[in-house]
Formats: C-alpha cells, sequence, structure tokens
C-alpha cells in the first residue's frame, strides 16, 4: 500500500479522506471520542501539507426513506455527523465545515469552497442507499459522485475495511490511492500477530457471542499458545464441558462447534483457560444481588455476570510471562460497575506483562478509557474490532486489497 508521502505534492489538492467517526452518539453527545482522536493524525497532516481535506465517514445504521424520482434522502437527525464534526474540529484546532448532505449540491459547494489547509466533513455516508448496496450499479453510481469531490483518495477508515462499501472499496479504484497512518499501523500491527508473534502468544476473548468469535478461535488455534476464554462467551465452553450455567448467557446451537474447539485445542498442545469462579446475579442489572461462585456449579436461578476474583488472579498468572497478547472482549458486564472488576483486571494485567500488547478495538477500547486506564500501557489499541477480527481470521478485507497497487 502507498503512503501519503507517495502521492506526491497535495498541495491545493482535494483530498477526499475515508475516516472511521463512528462514535457513540445520544441526542447529541459523543459518549466516547477515541475513533475520532485516531482520525485527527492523518487529517492533519493532509491539511499541514497544503491538502483540500474532504472528510467522509459513516456512523450508525441509519434506517432512511429514499425519493425514487429526485434520489433525495430523508435521513435521521440522531445519526447526523454535524456533533462529529464540532468536536473534530476541536480536536484539530481548526475549523471543519460541515456538508449536510453526501454528494448533493452542499457537498460539491463545501468541496469547492475550500483553499488549502482547509477541512470539510460530509454528512453520514449511509444517508446515501449506494454506500452500502449489494446492487454493483447502484454502489458504483454513488462512487462516482464520491470520487468526482476530489482528486486523491487516502483510506484511512479501519474500522470499516471489511465492509465492501462505496467509499471503502469502489472509490479508490476510481482516484489515485494510498493509505493512512492509521489504517497503515492497524495493519502493520496485525501482521504481528499473525506472521511471527513473540511467544509465548496469549489470546484473550470475551464479549457476549461465542458466534461473533468463530472464525478468528478456528484460525488461532494454529498459531497461539494460551487462549483466555471470560466474558458472556466462557459460558457456551462452560456449558460443553457438562457444567451447569445457569440463566446464563448460552448459545446451545454452538455447543457442537465449541466441543470440537476444546478437542482440537488439546490435540494441538493449546493452553485453553476458562473461568474457575464467576460472580452469578439474581437478575441482569447494575444493582443485581450478586456472590461469586464456582464456574463449574452455577446455581439455575442465576446468571454470571463477570469473572470472579480466583479466575482474575488465574488470568493474570498466564498472562505475566506472555510476550504477545490480543485481547478482544470484555471480560463482563463492565458498563454496571459491580461487573467490571474482570475487565479491568485483564486490562491492568496486560499493562504489567510488559509484552508487545493489542486491544483489539471496540467494546475493549470502550472500556480501556471508560475505566480509566492508561491508553500508552498497552502497545496498540485498535479502531476496528470486526476488522481485527476478519483479519485475524484469515479474511481478505475488501478495504485493504483496494488500497493494494
Amino acid at each position: 500500500m502507498r503512503t501519503i508521502d507517495e502521492l506526491g505534492d497535495v498541495r491545493g489538492k482535494r483530498v477526499l479522506v475515508r475516516s472511521d467517526l463512528n462514535v457513540p452518539l445520544a441526542d447529541g453527545v459523543i459518549g466516547d471520542d477515541g475513533r475520532i482522536r485516531a482520525s485527527v493524525p492523518t487529517i492533519n497532516e493532509l491539511a499541514e501539507k497544503g491538502a483540500r481535506v474532504i472528510v467522509c465517514a459513516h456512523l450508525g445504521r441509519p434506517a432512511v426513506s429514499f425519493g425514487r424520482a429526485s434520489g433525495t434522502t430523508k435521513p435521521q437527525p440522531e445519526f447526523s455527523l454535524k456533533p462529529v464534526a464540532a468536536r473534530l474540529g476541536e480536536l484539530l484546532g481548526r475549523e471543519v465545515r460541515f456538508a449536510d448532505d453526501t454528494v448533493g449540491e452542499s457537498a460539491k459547494a463545501t468541496a469547492e469552497a475550500l483553499a488549502d489547509g482547509e477541512v470539510a466533513l460530509l454528512e453520514n455516508l449511509r444517508f446515501n442507499a449506494g454506500e452500502t448496496s449489494k446492487d454493483d450499479a447502484e454502489r458504483g453510481a454513488f462512487a462516482d459522485a464520491l470520487a468526482g469531490l476530489a482528486e486523491l483518495y487516502v483510506g484511512d477508515g479501519f474500522g470499516a475495511v471489511h465492509r465492501k462499501h462505496a467509499s471503502v472499496y469502489d472509490v479508490p479504484q476510481r482516484l489515485p490511492h494510498a493509505a493512512g497512518g492509521l489504517v497503515a499501523a492497524e495493519v502493520e500491527v496485525l501482521k504481528q500477530l499473525t506472521e511471527d508473534p513473540k511467544r509465548p502468544y496469549a489470546v484473550v476473548l470475551g464479549g457476549a457471542k461465542v458466534s461473533d468469535k468463530l472464525g478468528v478461535i478456528a484460525n488461532l488455534l494454529g498459531k497461539v499458545d494460551r487462549l483466555l476464554v471470560g466474558g458472556g462467551m466462557a459460558y457456551t465452553f462452560l456449558k460443553a464441558q457438562g457444567h451447569e450455567v445457569g440463566n446464563s448467557l448460552l448459545q446451545e446451537d454452538q455447543l457442537d462447534q465449541v466441543s470440537g474447539f476444546l478437542k482440537e485445542a488439546e490435540q494441538r498442545g493449546v493452553e485453553l483457560v476458562l473461568p474457575v469462579d464467576v460472580l452469578a446475579a439474581t437478575e441482569f442489572a447494575a444493582d443485581a444481588p450478586h456472590e461469586a461462585v464456582d464456574a463449574t456449579a452455577i446455581p439455575a436461578d442465576r446468571e454470571g455476570l463477570d469473572i470472579g476474583p480466583r479466575t482474575r488472579e488465574l488470568f493474570a498468572s498466564k498472562l505475566a510471562d506472555a510476550a504477545t497478547v490480543f485481547w478482544n472482549g470484555p471480560m463482563g458486564v463492565f458498563e454496571f460497575d459491580a461487573f467490571s472488576g474482570g475487565t479491568r483486571a485483564v486490562a491492568e494485567a496486560l499493562i504489567a506483562a510488559g509484552a508487545f500488547t493489542v486491544v483489539g478495538g471496540g467494546d475493549s477500547a470502550a472500556a480501556v478509557r471508560k475505566l480509566g486506564l492508561p491508553e500508552d500501557g498497552f502497545s496498540h489499541i485498535s479502531t476496528g474490532g470486526g476488522a481485527s477480527l476478519e483479519y485475524l481470521e484469515g479474511k481478505t478485507l475488501p478495504g485493504l486489497a483496494a488500497l493494494e497497487d
């Protein structure tokens, strides 16, 4: 992939930057601006070089009504990127103009009015059906319109590179293109996890559903030395071993698959570590009464909402001598203070390990920030949970393929 430097002199040229600004937003208030902050260096680099920077991104999954005759859209205001433009401007220390459409009159006028070093942000790309369309012609038409706004393209939205969307896959085929610094850094880190990782190599997986991690588990079992499993997905593993899990989150349709993983791990000599105790609550609530119980005997009327104190110590001991660690997924319902201790314990163990540590984006990255842990305590915090996992599964990511020369 080419770098921005390899695009040559960008001064005075309109550069379309595909960023990942998909942040939690409620009533116009941004809950976590981590992805915005991660996008700043590339945008700032281009602006400092005198480019006329046109940023595009998506936010959430809006349901949009499209006018068939006019091609107009009726977007939902709660998915507007306007609050993001304001925050981006604060972080850049410069005004960010906002176009209230994607490729319409506002977008065209905003792009044409930019002076050297100025920055604009287009409205939510998903307000146009062509962005996510599976129809090549419809998606291509939108890509043509987006590409028409600029002379160069920089792909820097790593969190979207696993999608075959117009702004990610089709536009770079229409313009001279390069990878932004964020995408380049993400790829370099993931190569270190997959090509020749320093050992011992440990992977910590959590989150709600084991089905979300099937591909990555299958691929990593042949690469890792230890696999630690927590979060809601751990209960399907415990059930596959024949244990009672009470009302805990369980994917019964995945039991056979998980049983296969347990056998394969044993055959390959991979140490698969499961919780030995959990915090079992009477209900799914922040103030639910709870107690630490043995993970192999969760009461039938209780549900596990976090790993217990003995498991926290166990996991920390399994990470202490690791040379490489990848972590994706919280150990419990970290949004509830009473059930955030397991996630905190794993994060602190990673910091203490002194290893090459990668936090795999999504809820894990959000947890690091919510719990007030030092981001520089980790080697890398990814901005793309789904993209990171698909890369680790060995899949070809459309957005990265489009950036290859």
